[in-house]
Order: structure tokens, then C-alpha cells, then sequence
């Protein structure tokens, strides 16, 4: 799904027009717009200063912004416009050098307001520039602005002049709307919107509601001489009307889409399985303990408890067979005498000797090891994502709703 220039530039000015934004200037690649206060809110980003007015009673100055909808055109736009201004300058005088001030371009704003500053400046005078395209940040945060905003609604129709002058005030119907999305989503996606109204007296529900709404001249004011009914059932009912009415719709469609959709999942699968199988099926080795350098060590350590001095070091073999040692502790040695040199020698040549040295194909085989059950993570991983893609699924969100009061 895209939306062309013209689609986005009809979107953004009907969502400026509604919020009593001021357009400046216009043309069918860009528009320029000082923002209404609530437009400022929404889009800007500025919290502290719009405490700071609320705080203050400060009047507020809003942003001005020229969006930019057809980035080439514009572009052009601009190149004739300054064309054209460079042929109805006056030529410079012979005695003008090249220190002599260059006079102000014209500009488009100029023509109407007058010699205007160029920019860039400062202040709230200022004009920020931005492209407005599909995809762009801006266009996605007003469609997120719009999509608040619009969230609920509550409107009336407008009544006719006659109605305003007549003795008996006229009744409205309250009606509960819902704009439902639906996804079919597999490997393919589609997406469909459903309008439902539900009246709150009656119960009877229409579908395509918004087709019935669009002959109506609607305002969230009520009208003069006009009376509002009282709803006989309420909201929560009303919602659980319209989801029921839309879940048995969606049951009577046609589902063989979902029906290749698993077709496609089943075959992906297999391929995974197969690609992932002989690795799967290879023994992971074990870790076999040395008992030669086990033994050896048994002797250093026997060495030095006959020796009564020096640190001593425990081996431990674990179940899975690989062998780690503690921390040594030292151990105080009753001053029974003077210790000769070699003594001191040889306790230190032991306590050098408890280290294991390490086995090169031990830690082939810890590798291996750890290289299957990363293999293992990663099969699971690919399952994971196949089923989330190719899985037939179908998802029902409400993204707007409102309250209608008609005659």
C-alpha cells in the first residue's frame, strides 16, 4: 500500500483544515501553514513551553511549517520563480564593484507582505521546511495525531430551518458507529474496514453505516430545538452486538486461502527439518577425565600434606567429566625449626606442578558442544519464525467509533 503526492497532500490539508490551521500559501507541490494552538500540541513536541502559556496566560505563538509534497516539482518551482525574478531585475549600474550590496531577491511572500527578511531567521517569525512524503516521520505522526484525535466522536445532525421554527422541538436517535479493521494475514496479507451502526433504541444495526452518514449534515453542536432520546441499551451491549454480528459475517467467508496458507507452512517446514536434520542427528561426544594428570596431581597434593607447608590445590571432576580445581588455601606452618633453602624450593616447584595443564582435545570437544546447542537454538528459532509468517490468521481491531445522533 502507497499513497501518491496528491493523496498525502489531500490528507495533511483536510487534517490542517479541520483543526483551524492558517493556510498561507499553497500550490499543488507544497503548502505553507501557521499552526492552530491544538495542531501545535500535537505535532511539535514542545510540553514546557505550552505548560509555561497555560501556567502564565501568556498568548501563544505558534509554529509556521511549508510542507513539501512533490519534492521535485517544488524544486523546479523554485528555479523558475528565481528565473524569471532575475529577468525583471534591473541591470546593475557600471560603477557597481563587487563589494556593492547585492538587492533583495523577490519573493513570493514579498509580493503580498512586502519586503520581507530572508531566511534563515530567528524567532517566531520563522518558517520551518520539511518534505511530506509516503513513509516520511511527519506524515507518520500525523496519521498518529489523526488517529487520537478521531479516536471517538460525537456529532448531530444538523436540523433543517423549518425545524428551528417549530413549536414541537424534533427527536434524535442515538447511534453507536464502529469503524472495524479486518487482517487476513499469512504469508499474504489483506485488509479490509467494516462501518456498523447499532441504534440505541431500537437495536437494529446497519451495516456500511458510513454510506448512511455521508447524506447527513453533521456537527458535534446540537442544534436549536432539538431533543436527544434516552438510549434503551447501553454501550457494553451495543459493542457486544456489533462484534457478534460482525465475528458471524466473517464466519460465512470463504477460508481456502487458509487452507494453501498451512499447505505453504507445512512445506516450509519440511524443508527446515531437512536442513537442520543431519546436524540434529549427530552424537555430541563426551568429555573423558585424565586420570594420568589426576593421578599426578594426587601426588603433588599427597607431596605437600606430607610437607605441612605451602598452598594446596583440590582437584573436582564433575559429572559430564571435565575437571576444575578450587582455590588453593594456604595453610600455617608450626615454626618448628629453620627451614632450609630447598625445602622452600621444592614447595613452591609443587604448588607450580598442581596446575593441569590443558587438554587441546578436551576443548575441541566443549566447542562441539556448544556449537550444537547454538545449532539447536537457531532450528528452533527458524520453526518460530515460519510458523509466525506462513500461519493463516485473522485480526479484528477497532480503530474508531462515535456516537450519531440522527433524525
Amino acid at each position: 500500500m502507497t499513497m501518491s503526492p496528491h493523496e498525502v497532500q489531500a490528507y495533511v490539508l483536510t487534517y490542517l483544515e479541520t483543526l483551524d490551521c492558517q493556510i498561507m500559501e499553497r500550490s499543488p507541490a507544497h503548502v505553507t501553514v501557521k499552526l492552530s494552538p491544538e495542531a501545535d500540541k500535537a505535532l511539535t513536541n514542545r510540553p514546557y513551553y505550552w505548560g509555561f502559556v497555560e501556567r502564565t496566560g501568556a498568548p501563544a505563538e505558534t509554529m509556521s511549517f511549508t510542507f513539501v509534497f512533490d519534492p521535485d516539482a517544488h524544486q523546479q518551482a523554485l528555479e523558475a520563480e528565481e528565473a524569471k525574478a532575475a529577468k525583471l531585475a534591473p541591470p546593475a549600474s557600471p560603477g557597481a564593484g563587487p563589494g556593492t550590496p547585492e538587492a533583495p531577491k523577490e519573493t513570493i511572500l514579498g509580493r503580498y507582505f512586502g519586503i520581507v527578511p530572508s531566511l534563515p531567521q530567528l524567532g517566531p517569525g520563522r518558517i520551518l521546511k520539511e518534505d511530506v512524503v509516503y513513509g516520511s516521520r511527519r506524515l507518520q505522526q500525523i496519521f498518529n495525531a489523526a488517529r487520537e484525535g478521531g479516536a471517538f466522536v460525537n456529532l448531530f445532525e444538523q436540523a433543517a430551518k423549518r425545524q428551528l421554527r417549530a413549536t414541537a422541538p424534533a427527536v434524535y436517535e442515538p447511534w453507536l458507529g464502529v469503524c472495524f479493521k479486518v487482517e487476513f494475514a499469512c504469508d499474504l496479507k489483506k485488509e479490509e474496514l467494516h462501518f456498523i451502526g447499532i441504534s440505541l433504541r431500537t437495536g437494529e444495526i446497519v451495516e456500511k453505516f458510513g454510506s448512511k452518514l455521508n447524506r447527513r449534515d453533521l456537527s458535534p453542536r446540537l442544534a436549536e430545538n432539538m431533543h436527544v432520546q434516552t438510549a434503551k441499551v447501553s454501550l457494553a451491549d451495543a459493542g457486544a452486538a456489533l462484534e457478534s454480528h460482525l465475528t458471524n459475517r466473517l464466519l460465512e467467508l470463504d477460508y481456502s486461502w487458509a487452507e494453501k496458507a498451512k499447505e505453504r507452512l507445512d512445506l516450509e517446514l519440511a524443508v527446515v527439518d531437512t536442513y537442520y536434520e543431519a546436524v540434529l542427528r549427530e552424537d555430541t561426544p563426551e568429555v573423558d577425565v585424565d586420570t594420568t594428570s589426576a593421578s599426578g596431581t594426587d601426588r603433588v597434593s599427597n607431596d605437600q600434606d606430607q610437607a605441612g607447608a605451602g598452598p594446596s590445590a583440590h582437584i573436582h571432576t564433575s559429572r559430564s567429566g571435565s575437571t576444575r580445581i578450587q582455590k588453593a588455601h594456604l595453610q600455617p606452618v608450626e615454626p618448628t625449626g629453620v627451614m632450609i633453602g630447598s625445602d622452600v624450593e621444592l614447595a613452591a616447584e609443587a604448588a607450580v606442578q598442581a596446575e593441569p595443564e590443558t587438554d587441546p582435545e578436551q576443548d575441541k570437544v566443549r566447542q562441539a558442544v556448544m556449537d550444537r546447542e547454538a545449532m539447536k537454538l537457531q532450528y528452533e528459532t527458524r520453526r518460530t519464525e515460519m510458523i509466525w509468517q506462513y500461519e493463516p490468521k485473522v485480526k479484528v481491531t477497532a480503530i474508531s467509533s462515535g456516537m450519531f445522533h440522527l433524525r
